[in-house]
């Protein structure tokens, strides 16, 4: 299928049927070019659910589940469970700190620090607290707060998060499908009885990152040098040329359960009913608001995207309590925290400088961008700048924290959540040399704490990163305030999980 150019980095695909507005794509003539089949017919697909108003390819995207990885869906009429995926706010957060990077030159800090995280936050499926040595212990009832409450100033304190790090979330809390908090506790309490067992295994994988392309990252910040970037970077609260940690996580085996079950479900009602899928493909399910399938949709989420922000929060407040063991004095403080595997209720672009009223924005593998002046963040630090957008590259290529521009309006206000892949998980494992991966991360002076780094997760899997950010620079999207260079990465290495979307 033909993707019909209409800028440098800008292009669309006619809608199936040539009915609606056709799906948006962000992507250089190079970009363009490697979307594989399999992830434009997704797109497609997306395109034709019932509902939808716009969708948008980024130039990240592949194939996933259902709707591509790297696409933006939205819809003031209908909920999809495909466009979030079954990670339920999947994110990236990052933790600034005051230490120079001549602080993590020496191979034996960065070694002792590996290892003093690695005692608060394990890694791998289905690992817990209970891997971990010094790692919070999270009850029953402090875990049903998590779930419905996210980043209250209760849950903070319980867990020795700062209380003012919750005013730099994208959202510190979700609610209900009826803005309440007490339709999700009786949420939560019927899922309890009827399919959560084991919710306190589950809650016991607070603080950690799980597998797949999720990862820790030590970073040092190299600022750009115009006036600017540097008044941007104030505002965000980098440090040049300090150290920061990056990270890279979501909702856990929480997340998976409640998003698994819906999919379940939903597909026994679309059987049931005898009502046909987009593309006839059993991902691609979707609920009407206001049904009892969409209310129990939301509801399940805003439980995942609650665990999702209280993980990443204790996850950055374990990682500075590891640096100042090894580091006494050390301070630190969390930048961002943002999304890029959610649905939210969103002010619509009418695609003039103007808005449409409000709809749900569904990004799987995207990131919102909001603008300086947009309204959505009014009374947030970042109301004249444009929050921060974190954007993980690869180790090698190092990562970047971004401000969106105006021109975000075209792309439904998103841009990309990383590279993107470029191979699958098992073409990798077949065409990469280990020790070529390996040598790579021993070139640049990168230490990881996986005795062999996994194939699946290698630079040389995912697209070029500097292609990709090509792309989102001149479509207008956003400008980079700061790259990250890589000190050392935490990555699960156990290859019985394969795939983390």
């Amino acid at each position: 299928m033909q993707i019909h150019a209409t800028g440098e980095a800008t292009g669309f695909i006619p809608a199936p049927g040539d009915k609606g507005k056709p799906i948006t794509v962000i992507g250089t003539n190079s970009i363009r070019a490697g979307f594989d089949a399999t992830c434009l017919r997704q797109a497609l697909n997306a395109r034709s659910a019932p509902g939808v108003s716009d969708l948008v390819l980024n130039p990240d995207a592949h194939a996933g589940y259902g709707a591509p990885v790297g696409c933006v869906l939205t819809s003031q009429s209908h909920v999809y469970p495909g466009p979030v995926g079954v990670d339920i706010k999947c994110s990236m957060s990052f933790l600034q700190l005051d230490l120079p990077a001549e602080g993590v030159a020496d191979k034996r800090v960065r070694r002792a620090l590996i290892d003093a995280i690695l005692e608060r936050t394990p890694t791998g499926p289905g690992r817990g607290q209970r891997s971990a040595r010094k790692a919070r212990k999270v009850g029953e009832a402090l875990g049903v707060k998590v779930a419905t409450d996210g980043a209250a100033a209760e849950v903070l304190h319980a867990l020795g998060i700062p209380g003012e790090w919750a005013q730099r979330c994208e959202d510190a809390a979700h609610v209900a499908h009826d803005g309440t908090n007490g339709a999700l506790a009786a949420r939560l309490e019927w899922l309890r009885v009827n399919q959560f067992s084991n919710f306190l295994e589950k809650i016991s994988q607070l603080g950690s990152y799980g597998g797949g392309n999720h990862f820790g990252e030590c970073e040092v910040v190299q600022l750009g040098k115009g006036d600017r970037e540097r008044e941007v970077a104030e505002v965000f609260g980098l440090r040049d040329g300090c150290v920061g940690f990056l990270s890279h996580c979501g909702s856990r085996g929480f997340g998976h359960a409640l998003a698994s079950g819906q999919f379940r479900a939903l597909q026994q009602k679309f059987a049931a009913w005898n009502i046909p899928l987009p593309g006839e493909d059993k991902e691609l399910v979707y609920a009407p608001l206001g049904t009892p399938e969409a209310d129990s949709y939301l509801d399940d989420m805003a439980l995942g995207a609650n665990f999702a922000t209280v993980n990443h929060l204790l996850i950055n407040a374990l990682v500075l309590e590891a640096f100042q063991e090894i580091i006494p004095g050390v301070k630190g403080s969390l930048v961002y925290f943002i999304s890029h595997n959610i649905a939210r209720k969103e002010l619509l672009s009418d695609g003039h400088g103007g808005f449409a009223g409000e709809g749900w924005v569904h990004r799987k593998g995207a990131t919102r961008a909001f603008p300086a002046k947009h309204p959505s963040l009014k009374d947030t630090p970042f109301a004249e700048t444009g929050h921060p957008i974190l954007l993980p590259g690869n180790p090698a290529a190092g990562s970047v924290i971004m401000v969106a521009a105006p021109g975000a309006e075209k792309s439904a206000y998103s841009v990309n959540h990383g590279a993107g892949r470029c191979m699958g998980r098992k073409a990798a494992d077949r065409a990469l040399d280990q020790k070529t991966v390996d040598d790579e991360f021993v070139t640049r002076d990168i230490l990881t704490n996986c005795r062999q780094y996994p194939k699946d997760e290698a630079p040389a899997a995912y697209k070029d990163f500097d292609a990709v950010l090509d792309s989102v620079k001149a479509a207008g999207l956003a400008s980079e305030v700061a790259r990250l260079k890589a000190r050392f990465v935490i990555k699960d290495a156990d290859a019985s999980l394969k795939g983390a979307a």
